[in-house]
């Protein structure tokens, strides 16, 4: 039976809460766990980056998972200018190409995906990132993980004629909303207001409720963006 505090934190986790997550988990328990919501607070909130790479660094150094948040904080540093350090692009491909190696197959599918997105942000390299954004959609549809697909679909999107992209988006959209993770659906919201016509009454309507989540939960870059 999961215990009571890590019930509560993970379910804090996918409402954006993650000051109140970390608060509900004891200072023992649950390291990954802790160090994920840590990560996840520093890339949306950009806040909090020493205690994420303090609670990173605190894993078994072999866990899959330290060396998928490693190459996270990697990649985050990079994407948003903040305090990048000269080897971050080697670390993020490190840490990807090590849990690629040494994780299960939802792992491998998530190092992948990131990886994926390394190379299409960071690198602009779309031949190369494309075939691992599809052997991680691949996982998510065969085992029914509507949270990776999610991820996947909305980075895929871009790659796409407007049509499909659109659909991808929504979907993206619909299957956060149903996971309940909020801070995805509000960026699910914004990304697909930005691909609408400007005279689109969604986009309007989009804009309009994506907004006061977005500055509860603190997501400013998220604001920026729309």
């Amino acid at each position: 039976m999961v215990a009571d505090d890590t019930y509560v934190a993970r379910r804090l986790y996918l409402l954006g809460e993650w000051d109140a997550a970390l608060a509900a988990l004891s200072p023992d328990a649950e390291p990954e766990l802790r160090a994920e919501i840590a990560v996840d607070r520093w890339f949306f909130r950009i806040e909090g980056h020493e205690e994420a790479e303090k609670a990173v660094e605190a894993l078994d150094p072999a866990s899959p998972t330290r060396h998928l948040l490693t190459g996270r904080l990697a990649y985050s540093r990079l994407l948003f200018r903040r305090d990048p350090r000269p080897d971050d692009r080697a670390v993020a491909e490190a840490g990807y190409r090590a849990a690629v190696k040494s994780g299960d197959e939802k792992t491998r599918a998530w190092a992948e995906f990131h990886w994926a997105v390394l190379l299409d942000n960071i690198d602009e390299d779309r031949a190369g990132a494309l075939p691992l954004y599809e052997t991680s959609l691949d996982v998510a549809r065969k085992t029914g993980d509507g949270y990776l697909e999610s991820y996947v679909i909305r980075h895929l999107a871009v790659h796409k004629e407007p049509a499909e992209r659109t659909a991808m988006l929504r979907r993206s959209l619909h299957l956060r909303g149903a996971l309940g993770a909020r801070p995805q659906t509000l960026a699910a919201q914004a990304l697909l207001a930005a691909n609408l016509p400007e005279d689109d009454p969604e986009r309007a309507e989009l804009l309009r409720v994506f907004r006061p989540g977005a500055e509860e939960l603190r997501i400013g870059w998220l604001l920026r963006e729309a």
